[in-house]
């Protein structure tokens, strides 16, 4: 067991270690376990030619090891969102209304109706409609560390609640973030800032999205004796997206990426903050504040566990991003156009020759089809799609035994349910 910080601390240096030796594996070396067979292409077939979708898919489920990301009847969260039952969908679901409602028609701002009004179409069009991983995850991760005797109606309603000022956060971070991005559509629609009667005041539109979630708990939570620590805690995931951000955009400066900057400390350290803190930690610790554990040991303890989980989640929807069948995961993956800082293009500069930096140096973050398809056809040269399938397994092997070392009373069975929901196994 992880009885002192640093014995964890000596378990986390092997697990970086050990998922760094699988990377590093040069696919120049004939006898590398990170071989595996050629994909299939035709002799007469262009390289520029690019596949999509299915058939993409297929010519990648031919790798010999098992990959999860790509088991169409298996997608993982980060295609599908979490798996809960349909009860506790509809449960969430139900307090969703009451909301909009006791922030838009409590006649606390009569004299402007019209801006009540916006803010209810504010909130039903963007809060609602995505996958709800993270309010669900609060509300599964309360319900799993309370007592029993503590699971009343009104606890599970505040639990809810929780919930959807969790959504409300992650609203404001994609509002600010579509704005930043240029993105044009989100959830299958067109972003916010899109719409003709938005553009640019999407911005104050963020804004109320986060006035309304603060203004949600101090309704629900003011009185409770966590009601700090849970302010601490937005305030907390706040700062740290808002730094995610701004390092990200230090790597797109100009009109082409720097991919001098793109390192896999530089990419952790992304992850890390713009994603795993508030999609992992955050939902666990507010459910542990809420049932009354504030020790910080016991949060440091869930926290380690679930910054690694939020990494892997990251680079399971970079994978799904350039890989990933559009009809499945109802996204067109736009990383490379973007010049995006991925796990991908990581490992792929960390393997390439002087030639296939080259052809990196000229083709990612061009918006052409020709130069997309060709950073695609070089993952492929350098085996990345069998380098995350070991990655994958290697993951999960750990990631499971660093769960079974969990103490401070910690319920192993939440971050087993947490972690199939990322890799969708049966534990």
């Amino acid at each position: 067991m992880f009885s002192t910080k640093k014995s964890l601390e000596k378990f986390m240096q092997a697990y970086k270690n050990e998922v760094r030796r699988h990377i590093s594996k040069t696919t120049s070396v004939t006898n590398s376990d990170a071989m595996a067979p050629r994909l299939d292409q035709s002799a007469g077939k262009s390289p520029q030619a690019e596949e999509t979708g299915p058939k993409r898919l297929l010519k990648l489920q031919k790798y010999h090891r098992f990959l999860s990301t790509l088991t169409p009847q298996e997608m993982p969260m980060a295609t599908r969102g979490l798996a809960v039952s349909k009860d506790q969908s509809r449960e969430f679901m139900a307090v969703f209304p009451d909301i909009v409602r006791d922030l838009t028609e409590t006649g606390k701002h009569i004299d402007v109706p019209e801006a009540s009004k916006w803010l209810a179409k504010l909130l039903q069009y963007n809060v609602p409609n995505g996958k709800k991983n993270r309010g669900l995850a609060t509300i599964l991760a309360y319900k799993m560390l309370e007592k029993k005797e503590n699971l009343t109606p009104e606890n599970i309603l505040l639990a809810n609640v929780m919930g959807w000022c969790v959504e409300m956060f992650h609203t404001h971070q994609l509002l600010l973030n579509d704005i930043m991005e240029g993105t044009t559509m989100r959830r299958g629609v067109p972003c916010w800032h899109r719409r003709p009667d938005v553009g640019l005041n999407g911005i104050n539109d963020a804004a109320l999205i986060q006035s309304a979630m603060y203004t949600s708990l101090k309704r629900h939570f003011n009185t409770k004796p966590y009601y700090n620590y849970v302010l601490e805690t937005f305030n907390e995931m706040l700062m740290k997206c808002s730094m995610g951000h701004y390092v990200q955009k230090l790597m797109l400066k100009t009109d082409k990426p720097d991919l001098s900057l793109f390192t896999m400390e530089k990419y952790e350290a992304i992850t890390k903050y713009k994603t795993s803190y508030y999609t992992f930690q955050m939902p666990v610790s507010l459910a542990l504040l809420m049932t009354g554990v504030d020790d910080p040991e016991t949060h440091r303890q869930a926290k380690t566990i679930l910054l690694k989980m939020g990494e892997f989640f990251q680079i399971q929807d970079d994978f799904l991003d350039c890989f990933g069948d559009p009809t499945v995961t109802e996204k067109y993956g736009t990383d490379i156009q973007d010049g995006k800082c991925t796990w991908l293009a990581v490992v792929a500069l960390q393997r390439a020759t002087p030639a296939q930096k080259q052809i990196m140096e000229d083709n990612y973050g061009v918006n052409k089809p020709e130069a997309i398809a060709r950073i695609k056809d070089l993952y492929e040269e350098l085996q990345l799609p069998h380098t995350y399938s070991v990655f994958e397994e290697t993951t999960y092997d750990l990631l499971r035994t660093q769960i079974q070392q969990v103490t401070r009373g910690l319920p192993h069975e939440l971050f087993f349910k947490i972690l199939d929901n990322i890799f969708r196994r049966s534990v």
